[in-house]
């Protein structure tokens, strides 16, 4: 199949356009029909038994254009040492090798780590306390980057504020709206910013992940099948799920993630939401305290601790069978993830839905890996990958939704009613012609 810059692949159904029509009849004809294809082959896939979704950077991208807000690049910079060309050099390998191509802030801190660990062993520690000092700047200005798209988002103009979370919130319950009875939506995502929890907060969804505790929530290595449940009125011994319940893993840590000094345990510290870069819980040493992916503190390392529990976490939910993945905003960069995803699919009642907004070498390269494309479906250009118009037009309704499921089921038993009365029209109408 040639993929074009702009159409879709869903099931049987498939459109592809070198470009989009204007504004006018020929788009909406175009939404339409795409709507018709779209909209019930998801609805479909969100009927999965496990239900996936994985978001990108590219989510974080999309929210903060909504909100007219600068979005946290992760591209590279120099750090202004003597070593730069050779940290670059090393990243640009690693990156090559991962199939990401250019490298980004995740290769340059890799890439530092190890010539800060290779001085150390060569008894340079002045110069790795130099280098490392130049990367927890380089962190700390990124970390302020990212706090800055939240600010940015949290403070926008109102209409643009209101847009933004109304895109957020709509995009969340579709996922997250499906029945009690129903295995939790798993939401994933590679991103160390809040916006999937401030989303959470704002649609009232109730979030399950990994913490445990009051005022600073503890990573739990135990993954106990905790959940909420609740008591009805005047039954007893008959507890139920509640509705509106999701879990969450940040697969390359958080932004408020830190490791204390004291105990050595992974704790959430309180970082409001948008928070200026001056906030006290932003150490000067992110390096060795801010659990994002890479870090520098030996011990999480040599365990891969946390990271091991999530990776097996995301393993566990997707590589089991009638189990689905909505992708929306990763590039397919990570081979530790893209490993995982042709593991799933491997699996021939599994489903991938990918949302992208143009398709580059290393989506290629995966689906070339693919034995079977009909497990995936592909959602491809700025406007089938644009929140707002996934939104509007092709994302289901929150399954939960039983005033639409009584219309339609409505609309159906009147469907026989109606050509009964058609055809009597029909007959009168023949039979006056006769008279």
């Amino acid at each position: 199949m040639e993929l074009k810059a702009h159409g879709y692949v869903v099931g049987s159904n498939s459109e592809w356009l070198d470009d989009l029509p204007a504004e006018g009849n020929d788009l909406d004809n175009l939404i339409k029909k795409a709507r018709r294809h779209i909209e019930p082959w998801l609805s479909a896939v969100f009927q999965a038994e496990h239900l996936n979704l994985l978001v990108g950077s590219g989510f974080s991208v999309a929210l903060a254009a909504l909100a007219h807000a600068a979005g946290a690049g992760m591209g590279y910079e120099d750090l202004g040492t003597t070593f730069d060309e050779k940290i670059k050099a090393h990243a640009e390998k690693t990156a090559a090798a991962m199939g990401r191509g250019n490298p980004n802030i995740e290769d340059q801190i890799r890439s530092t780590l190890v010539l800060v660990e290779a001085l150390d062993l060569t008894g340079k520690a002045e110069r790795a306390a130099e280098i490392k000092a130049a990367l927890d700047a380089r962190l700390k200005d990124f970390l302020n980057a990212v706090l800055e798209t939240e600010r940015g988002i949290a403070t926008a103009e109102d209409a643009h504020w209101k847009d933004t979370v109304s895109v957020l919130q709509s995009f969340l319950l579709s996922f997250a709206s499906r029945s009690s009875s129903r295995e939790r939506l798993h939401v994933f995502t590679t991103n160390y910013d809040r916006l999937i929890e401030y989303g959470c907060d704002l649609a009232g969804l109730r979030t399950i992940d990994r913490f445990v505790g009051a005022l600073e929530p503890v990573f739990r290595s135990s993954r106990l099948d905790v959940d909420y449940h609740y008591n009805p009125p005047g039954i007893r011994g008959e507890p139920r799920f509640m509705e509106g319940v999701l879990r969450l893993s940040k697969l390359h840590g958080s932004l408020d993630w830190h490791l204390d000094p004291r105990t050595r345990r992974i704790v959430r510290r309180g970082i409001s939401f948008g928070a200026d870069a001056d906030h006290p819980a932003v150490p000067d040493n992110p390096v060795d305290t801010v659990m994002i992916y890479p870090n520098a503190s030996k011990d999480v390392e040599t365990s891969a601790y946390p990271y091991a529990e999530l990776f097996r976490d995301f393993a566990a939910a997707l590589c089991r069978p009638n189990a689905a993945l909505v992708v929306y905003g990763y590039g397919f960069g990570d081979d530790h993830i893209n490993r995982v995803l042709a593991d799933m699919l491997s699996l021939p009642s599994t489903h991938l839905v990918v949302f992208a907004y143009s398709v580059d070498e290393r989506i290629k390269h995966f689906l070339a890996q693919v034995a079977r494309p009909a497990q995936i479906s592909l959602l491809v250009g700025s406007h089938f990958s644009n929140l707002r118009q996934i939104v509007e037009h092709y994302l289901p309704k929150p399954a939960i939704d039983q005033v639409t499921s009584r219309m339609a089921e409505l609309l159906k038993n009147r469907a026989p009613i109606k050509q009964d009365e058609a055809a009597a029209a029909n007959e009168a109408a023949n039979n006056g012609d006769e008279e």
